[in-house]
C-alpha cells in the first residue's frame, strides 16, 4: 500500500498512527509494506518514524552535481528521448540552458533572504516537465517559440510554487536569460565572468555533456547566481546563527544558588531585568497627545503620531508588566508560570520573549540591540510629542510604516483636493540632511541597502564595497505626485522590507507584516542586474 502526501491529510495522521501502532506481526502477512511519502512536517506521527525504514530524496548540493543529476535523470538520460528532436542544434542548447536554470533555482536557496524570500522545493517534476515541453514545442513550430516558453516555465512550471510577488519577478528574469536569442548562439554565457558557457562540440551527444559538465569547479561562486561575492559571507553568517541557535537549544540552564562561584541563570535573569525596567520609560500621556494634536482634516500626521503612541503604551506595558512579574517570582513571592518561565528562559540566551514579540514591531535583533532599538524609537516619539512634527522622519521607528506613507499622501491629497486613489510617492535622493520641512511630502531616513549601495558622487545604485553587507541609504524625500506625472529616468524597482528575514505575511489590514513600499532607485545598470542582486532596502537588522 502507498500513501502519498501525508502532510495533506494533517487530520488523518492521528488515525493512521493507531492503525499502524494496531498492527500485529504475527497476523500480517509476510509480503505486506505499507509506503509513506511526505515533506518535512511536524505533524507527521512520530511513532511510525522511529518505527520505520526512512529513505530521503535530496537535490545534490553544487551546481555541477546538480547538472550531472539532471543529465543522468529520466528523461533526459533516454536515448531515444535526448535524440528524437527534430531540431537537435536547437534542442540540445536550450536543454543545456534548462538544466542550468533548475540548478541555479535550486542552488540560490542557500543564501537565504538573499536569494529567495521563500524557499520553495522545486524538484525533479518541474524540470521534467518544463522538458518535455521544451521537445514538444520545438518539433510543433517553425521558429522557436521563446515567449510561449517564458510563459510557460516562469509562469506555470516553476512559477506555479512562487508565492512571493518579489521572487516571481526574479525567476522572470532568471528564465529570460535562458530562453532568449542569444542562447543559439556559440559561446552564450550563462555567467557573467564566462566561467559557464553553453558549449558547442560537447553537444555533441550525452556522454560529452556530462563529461563537459564534470569540468566545471565542485563550488560555485555567487557571481554564477547574479550575486555579490558578499553574498558568501551572508550564507555563512547565516549557517553559523543557525548552529548557535541549534546549540542554545541544547544548552543547560542551572537555576541553582551559584555556589560555584558563577551567577546563576535566576541572577542574570534578575540582573537583566534591572537593567531594562531601570531604562524603560513611563507610558506617554495620551491626554497630553490628544489635546497637542487633535485629529484634523488637514494634518494626517497627528492620527498617526497618536496611534503610533498606543502602540508603544501597549508594548511597553506588557514589558513592563511581565518583567515586574518575573522579579516577584524569582524571589518566590508568586509561583513560576510557564510564560514566566519561558521570558525568563529567553532573556537568559539574549533573546526577545515570545509574549513580547506578539505585541511588538518586526525584529530580528537580540535582546540586547532589541531593548537599545525600543528606547530610541521611544526617544523620537518623545521629541516629536513635545516638540512638534520633525524635520524628518526616520521611517525605521514606526511601529506601523504604511500609516506613516498614507499620511503623508492624505496630506498631500486634501490639500490638493485629488483622489487619494490617483497620488502616489515620486523620490528625491540625497546626503545631506535637510534642515527645514519640505514644502509637500516627508523626508525619511534610517534604511539600509543590502545588496549594493548608493554612489557618494552620483546619487544612484552601484556596486557594493567587498565586506560591506549594509550600506547606509541616503535621505528620502517622498514626493506626492499624481501617477501620471511621476518623473522618469532609469531606475531599479527596489523593494523596502522591515528586517533582513524579507518574507512576511498578509495581515488583517492588508497589508504584509514585512514588505512595506517599492523605492524607485536611479541606476545605469539595467535592472535585471540588480533583481538578480537580490537588491533591497531594509529597516532594521538583525544586530
Amino acid at each position: 500500500i502507498v500513501l502519498q502526501n501525508c502532510h495533506l491529510y494533517v487530520s488523518w495522521m492521528i488515525t493512521l498512527e493507531r492503525l499502524v501502532e494496531e498492527m500485529d506481526p504475527k497476523k500480517v502477512h509476510k509480503n505486506f509494506r505499507l509506503w509513506l511519502t511526505s515533506y518535512p512536517s511536524p505533524h507527521f506521527p512520530v511513532l511510525i518514524l522511529q518505527n520505520g525504514v526512512k529513505m530521503t530524496n535530496e537535490p545534490p548540493k553544487g551546481l555541477r552535481a546538480n547538472m550531472i543529476q539532471s543529465y543522468l535523470a529520466d528523461p533526459i538520460s533516454d536515448p531515444e528521448f535526448f535524440d528524437r528532436c527534430q531540431k537537435q542544434p536547437q534542442w540540445r542548447r536550450m536543454l543545456f540552458g534548462l538544466c542550468f536554470l533548475h540548478a541555479w533555482l535550486q542552488e540560490r536557496r542557500k543564501y537565504g533572504p538573499l536569494g529567495w524570500n521563500i524557499p520553495y522545493e522545486f524538484n525533479e517534476s518541474d524540470l521534467r516537465i518544463s522538458v518535455r515541453q521544451l521537445q514538444m514545442f520545438l518539433d510543433s513550430y517553425d521558429e522557436t517559440p521563446l515567449a510561449a516558453l517564458n510563459y510557460l516555465t516562469a509562469e506555470c512550471n516553476y512559477g506555479g510554487r512562487v508565492t512571493d510577488d518579489k521572487d516571481r519577478r526574479t525567476l522572470v528574469t532568471a528564465v529570460l536569460n535562458i530562453y532568449c536569442p542569444q542562447i543559439l548562439e556559440d559561446g552564450y554565457r550563462l555567467s557573467a565572468s564566462g566561467m559557464y558557457v553553453v558549449p558547442t562540440d560537447a553537444l555533441d551527444s550525452h556522454e560529452a555533456t556530462v563529461e563537459y559538465i564534470r569540468q566545471w569547479p565542485p563550488v560555485a561562486k555567487p557571481e554564477v547566481f547574479g550575486l555579490h561575492e558578499n553574498a558568501d559571507i551572508t550564507k555563512d553568517l547565516g549557517e553559523v546563527d543557525l548552529m548557535l541557535k541549534t546549540m542554545l537549544l541544547t544548552q543547560a540552564q542551572s537555576g541553582g544558588g551559584g555556589g560555584g562561584g558563577g551567577k546563576s541563570t535566576d541572577d542574570v535573569v534578575a540582573e537583566i531585568s534591572g537593567e531594562i525596567l531601570g531604562k524603560l520609560p513611563s507610558n506617554f500621556d495620551m491626554e497630553v497627545a490628544a489635546r497637542r494634536y487633535p485629529v484634523v482634516y488637514s494634518e494626517s500626521m497627528n492620527t498617526v503620531l497618536r496611534q503610533e503612541l498606543q502602540r508603544f503604551n501597549k508594548l511597553t506595558s506588557k514589558i513592563r508588566s511581565s518583567l515586574l512579574e518575573l522579579g516577584k517570582a524569582l524571589k518566590g513571592l508568586v509561583v513560576m508560570s510557564a510564560d514566566l518561565e519561558s521570558i525568563a528562559s529567553a532573556m537568559f540566551v539574549n533573546q526577545v520573549p515570545e509574549s513580547w514579540a506578539k505585541v511588538s514591531y518586526p525584529s530580528l535583533k537580540p535582546l540586547s540591540a532589541y531593548v537599545t532599538e525600543l528606547l530610541e524609537r521611544l526617544e523620537f516619539f518623545s521629541t516629536w510629542l513635545e516638540e512638534g512634527n520633525p524635520v524628518c522622519y526616520p521611517m525605521p521607528h514606526f511601529f506601523f510604516v504604511q500609516a506613516f506613507m498614507t499620511g503623508a499622501l492624505q496630506n498631500y491629497a486634501r490639500k490638493y483636493t485629488l483622489p487619494i486613489d490617483t497620488v502616489e510617492f515620486d523620490f528625491h535622493f540625497f546626503w545631506e540632511a535637510p534642515t527645514a520641512k519640505p514644502e509637500d511630502g516627508v523626508h525619511t531616513s534610517g534604511l539600509f541597502v543590502e545588496g549594493a549601495r548608493m554612489g557618494d558622487e552620483k546619487v544612484q545604485l552601484e556596486e557594493s564595497q567587498p565586506k560591506v553587507l549594509f550600506s547606509p541609504m541616503t535621505y528620502v524625500q517622498l514626493l506626492p505626485v499624481q501617477s501620471d506625472k511621476l518623473s522618469t529616468y532609469p531606475h531599479y524597482e527596489c523593494p523596502v522590507y522591515r528586517t533582513t528575514a524579507r518574507r512576511g505575511t498578509l495581515s488583517t489590514t492588508g497589508h504584509s507584516t514585512n514588505f512595506v513600499m517599492f523605492m524607485r532607485l536611479p541606476t545605469d545598470q539595467p535592472s535585471s542586474h540588480w533583481i538578480a542582486r537580490g537588491v533591497a532596502l531594509i529597516n532594521s537588522l538583525a544586530t
